[in-house]
């Protein structure tokens, strides 16, 4: 199933709509809602976002190149 995009008009439509449902049905929706969010990559871990550096050149040649960018 696709995803919908909607303008801020729309949604203030939807949201004057839904505004008026009593707070179980507004606490089930959000329920829903929550459930139906997408998150990428929710299965990598910490240690997914650390690494070495890697380059053929050493520290000299990295400092060097920095200073004359």
């Amino acid at each position: 199933m696709g995803n919908i995009t909607i303008d801020n008009k729309a949604l203030d439509k939807y949201f004057g709509l839904l505004s008026r449902l009593d707070n179980n049905t507004k606490q089930k929706l959000i329920i829903r809602l929550t459930e139906s969010l997408d998150f990428e990559n929710k299965d990598r871990d910490l240690k997914s976002l650390f690494g070495t550096w890697e380059d053929t050149r050493d520290g000299d040649e990295i400092i060097k190149e920095i200073k004359y960018s």
